[in-house]
């Protein structure tokens, strides 16, 4: 994105003045910017009519007395085209295209998109095929239907491939403080990254939350993501195209490679975005997150008036490791003095009905739960229907909750056991004092608990160093291309520092002489590009212990050979020394992502590799730390740490012989189709691999 660009898209996001260009619906969109507070010029373009829905109407953009900072344009997709070079030739700020019909329909409308980019120029475009912009901080709409937000002071920030979703959001009955909501369509120019990144720099927003269907700039979002965690703000990622079918909706929607799944939850774990499940899941931890003051860590002291509420605490509290410090005996005695005899005088308190409405007895009890050393406190707080009359007890303790956490200095949420049992009025006095208004237990401690995680682990990435390193996204290469053979395979994967056994590349006829010098025990292997699976095709031979052994095992592997491959010439050898039985194997390989980048595979080897299906994804570049971090995180990780008494692998060898496979393959990026290490052996000295596959594109094949 230049700056030109960049500076415009500043404008869209803090208009002074707006226009909308289109017929009865624009001017209904004209008239709810100015019934949600915006106070600035607004202009209705449209060149048949004089007014509509008492509205006047400028004929021309060029009629237009300056380049507003913001326009909604909705007319079909041809005079879209030209409505949008005629509002960047007076200097418009940003536009917004409503308009279908680009790429999502195919190559043609792919070329309709490249033109409406090149007219757009250094005007910031957002679309086309998208809803629009709606903008809480500054009270603009740019939004062809009704919407249900309202102004905020501060808040979360929207984005989403889906304007439906974003409808839908701003219509439900959450409380969510949304700052601004964004539908991006087809992202022709202004995308999910470019958007993060201007979005950043408003100290109003929160947290971002993104309903993902694919990611069109992969090394523009990690950039934005990493600008995200060094200042602090959460992503929330709901991320969709998980299975077949809804990648190929995700397609034919809004031209969007969903890409692999495994490579978003590694794009995700690198750069410390939340991934959520579902819609109320990102609802709640968007709110969670919206007041902008997270907890330090994990530890929740936890606040319910019954029993079974606070059993609930205890359980949900423990699936999303969230910590229950003890009270202490003081706090036991003083609250002993409060509440009655059959209270249970731990953490979750049930603190009983008995004080109900009692605001002395409140406070004092309040003020002791407080003093425990934890990161944040939460209420469960259930309002009855309004018609009982019974709601004034729970605006009480509301209230006095709200004014402990000041005293105390303490970030806090209140929550229901019912979602419905929290009403509006309750959510906005809480989100107002800035305490997080969370619906339904199960789904708050959820919520909380990532995002009391996301500090630890905000800290742990940064040191880390993984999430500055931007991931490299190669051109697409199709599928077509020539294998190494393991030799040359393993030649090129040692000049990057890999160790391979001591070996020699041989003939049958010299065989027995190289074998001598280079000593037994051996292993005996056919070199040839043809034959990638050498075991199926007896083209290996382990434990070679003399000349006779090997003699007869030529003879054995040339017939298999030629009855398995009769077109394989069996004419170069590869002979090894025999590596130590290990403590572990590994598989190490390269997935290639067309268009999203180059993932570095680490997963249990040897015949464990399809029983366990034990492996970790790490985008490339990588760093050592995330290495070690992602062996130690596999399942099988208690084989490298001396399970059952065996001796430890040495995990500096491990880490050195997998940095240099990931160092060939960044070296390579362009070419590099596939890429494996099976097994690759590790014991308590060293990490050997004794088999070794590249394959490279064709154009690129040396």
């Amino acid at each position: 994105m230049s700056q030109a660009i960049r500076d415009n898209l500043k404008r869209l996001l803090a208009p002074r003045h707006l226009a909308f260009v289109g017929g009865r619906s624009m001017a209904r969109a004209l008239k709810r910017c100015a019934d949600g507070g915006f106070t600035g010029p607004m202009w209705l373009v449209n060149p048949q009519h004089d007014s509509l829905d008492g509205i006047p109407c400028v004929r021309r953009v060029t009629d237009l007395p300056c380049g507003p900072d913001a326009v909604f344009i909705a007319t079909n997709r041809e005079l879209t085209l030209t409505c949008v070079a005629e509002l960047a030739a007076i200097g418009t700020g940003g536009a917004i295209c409503y308009a279908s019909g680009f790429a999502e329909t195919g190559a043609g409308g792919a070329a309709l998109q490249q033109q409406l980019l090149k007219a757009a120029g250094d005007m910031a475009l957002l679309g086309p095929n998208c809803y629009g912009l709606l903008d809480y901080l500054h009270c603009s709409a740019l939004w062809p239907v009704a919407h249900g937000g309202k102004s905020v002071e501060k808040g979360v920030a929207v984005l989403t491939q889906s304007g439906n979703f974003a409808y839908n959001l701003s219509m439900s009955d959450r409380s969510l403080p949304v700052a601004y909501m964004a539908s991006v369509g087809n992202q022709a120019q202004l995308g999910v990254a470019e958007l993060m990144d201007v979005l950043l720099d408003e100290p109003r927003v929160t947290a971002i939350g993104l309903h993902l269907e694919g990611l069109k700039n992969v090394p523009g979002f990690a950039r934005a993501a990493h600008k995200a965690l060094e200042k602090g703000i959460p992503i929330i990622a709901l991320k969709t195209g998980v299975s077949q079918i809804g990648a190929e909706l995700a397609l034919s929607h809004t031209s969007s490679l969903s890409g692999s799944d495994a490579l978003y939850d590694s794009l995700f774990a690198r750069l410390g975005v939340i991934r959520v499940s579902g819609p109320v899941s990102f609802v709640e931890t968007l709110k969670a997150a919206a007041c902008g003051n997270l907890p330090e860590g994990n530890r929740l002291i936890a606040l319910a008036c019954s029993g079974g509420d606070a059993g609930l605490i205890a359980d949900y509290a423990e699936r999303n490791h969230l910590a229950l410090p003890t009270l202490d005996d003081d706090q036991r005695a003083e609250l002993a003095q409060v509440l009655p005899s059959y209270a249970n005088l731990v953490n979750p308190l049930d603190f009983t009905t008995a004080i109900w409405g009692d605001r002395d007895a409140l406070d004092a009890m309040l003020d002791t739960v407080l003093r425990t050393a934890a990161d944040a406190a939460m209420l469960v707080l259930d309002y009855p229907a309004e018609f009982t009359g019974e709601r004034k007890e729970c605006d009480l303790l509301l209230e006095l909750f709200c004014a402990a956490l000041g005293r105390h200095g303490k970030t806090g949420f209140v929550t229901s056991a019912l979602p419905e049992l929290l009403p509006p009025h309750a959510r906005e006095r809480l989100h107002a004092q800035g305490i997080a208004a969370l619906q339904g237990v199960e789904d708050a401690l959820a919520a909380w608990g990532r995002i009391a995680d996301y500090p630890r682990n905000r800290r742990v990435l940064l040191e880390r160093g993984e999430s500055i390193l931007e991931p490299l996204c190669p051109k697409a290469l199709d599928d077509r291309g020539e294998a190494l053979d393991e030799w040359a395979s393993k030649q090129a994967l040692r000049a990057f520092g890999l160790t391979t056994p001591a070996g020699v590349l041989s003939t049958p006829g010299r065989a027995v002489s190289d074998a001598e010098m280079l000593g037994y025990p051996l292993v005996l292997k056919a070199v040839s590009a043809q034959l990638p699976h050498k075991t199926e095709a007896g083209a290996v031979v382990l434990n070679l212990q003399n000349g006779r052994a090997l003699t007869a095992a030529l003879e054995q592997m040339r017939a298999h050979i030629s009855a398995y491959a009769p077109h394989v010439v069996f004419d170069q050898l590869l002979l090894e020394s025999m590596a130590t039985p290990p403590l572990a194997e590994l598989i190490v390989g390269i997935k290639r992502e067309n268009d999203f980048g180059l993932a570095l595979v680490i997963g249990a080897g040897g015949i464990l590799v399809e029983l366990l299906k034990d492996s970790r994804s790490l985008l490339l570049p990588t760093t050592d730390s995330a290495i070690r971090n992602a062996l130690l995180s596999l399942r099988s990780a208690a084989l490298l740490q001396g399970f059952r008494g065996r001796e430890v692998a040495d995990l500096d060898a491990l880490v050195t012989a997998i940095r240099a496979v990931a160092d060939y393959a960044c070296a390579n990026a362009g070419q590099l189709l596939e890429l494996d290490v099976n097994p690759l052996l590790v014991n308590a000295q060293g990490a050997t691999a004794v088999d070794a596959l590249i394959r490279l594109g064709d154009e690129h094949v040396r």
